[in-house]
């Protein structure tokens, strides 16, 4: 993923999450992620979107999914996979800053 990642980015991929199940969630934010990063490749190397996952963002891969309506960060579930999402981002900036 080489895009710059935007708060959209952010939002889609936790009401992409929020969508399913609480035990599906983890492995959902992985193929969201492995997603926006398979798009960016394809994006430079063929100089067109992927047929697949986009754009390269997370907003485009997570929109691949079903989203749930945006609720407010007070409710407990949307703050719980937004923290995911972030803690997620979190691992691959340390990633590909080392």
């Amino acid at each position: 993923m080489r895009r710059p990642i935007l708060p959209g980015d952010i939002c889609s991929t936790a009401r992409a999450l929020l969508a399913v199940a609480p035990a599906e969630r983890r492995a959902l934010c992985e193929q969201i992620f492995a997603g926006a990063g398979q798009a960016s490749h394809h994006l430079r190397r063929h100089r067109q979107l992927c047929p697949d996952w986009g754009d390269g963002s997370l907003s485009a891969a997570a929109r691949r999914f079903q989203l749930a309506d945006e609720p407010f960060y007070d409710a407990p579930q949307y703050l719980a996979c937004t923290r995911l999402v972030l803690a997620r981002l979190a691992r691959h900036i340390r990633r590909n800053t080392e």
